[in-house]
């Protein structure tokens, strides 16, 4: 995830503190009923950056959502602070490999990371698909001018409600390498996910993606 210079408010800081003393225990950073969004933040024992933590109820059915993830290329318009989005390597229906750039602010090198996406269709048996996001930093070399992530991993899971719903959960960490206090860098993660879910949901509201007929490269459902 990227790193963005803000300037942290007083009670904010109170809550950074406080969560410093609660280790290992999931904290509400925000919630959004009207948008059926919620976000959770942990410090985990051992690291000084916070994992984080996502459920929304989306207004779309599991193919929608499944089509907006699938759509590489179109990350970048809904995912914080990306500027670039490209599929590298397809491996299977069920694994493929992509480069994402984070945007940063003067002063500090964009980011970037090549993620590998695992897909776990839906089944009747399963009741869910999901999908596992790791970053491989190794793949391809690093890149000028950019640090590369040094560590990614988010576990997505996306649960049919009914035909016209999905219960969409995230748990996810990222370390995004480079000099950057912790501190810094667990502020930016307070905004990031929620606003990653927002321009998630207005994605799914699109005609492309919601009646979408063409036959999709990976497999979400068996």
């Amino acid at each position: 995830m990227p790193t963005t210079a803000l300037a942290a408010k007083g009670d904010d800081l109170e809550e950074l503190r406080a969560d410093s003393k609660r280790a290992n225990e999931w904290i509400v950073v925000k919630k959004d009923n009207l948008k059926n969004i919620t976000t959770w933040a942990k410090r985990e024992d051992g690291k000084n950056i916070r994992s984080f933590k996502i459920e929304m109820i989306a207004q779309a059915d599991l193919e929608t959502v499944a089509r907006v993830h699938f759509d590489v290329e179109n990350i970048k318009r809904w995912f914080w602070e990306t500027k670039e989005s490209r599929l590298l390597k397809k491996v299977s229906d069920k694994e493929y490999y992509y480069y994402q750039v984070f945007n940063a602010p003067l002063t500090i090198p964009d980011r970037d990371a090549i993620i590998r996406a695992q897909i776990e269709p839906f089944t009747a048996k399963r009741g869910y698909m999901a999908m596992k996001l790791s970053s491989m930093t190794e793949f391809m070399p690093e890149q000028p001018g950019k640090v590369r992530v040094a560590a990614l991993n988010y576990y997505l899971k996306f649960t049919p409600i009914d035909k016209a719903t999905t219960r969409i959960e995230v748990d996810g960490y990222v370390d995004p390498g480079g000099v950057t206090p912790a501190w810094a860098i667990n502020f930016v993660q307070r905004t990031g996910p929620y606003t990653t879910m927002v321009g998630l949901a207005r994605m799914l509201q699109l005609p492309y993606y919601r009646e979408g007929k063409d036959a999709l490269d990976f497999t979400y459902m068996e």
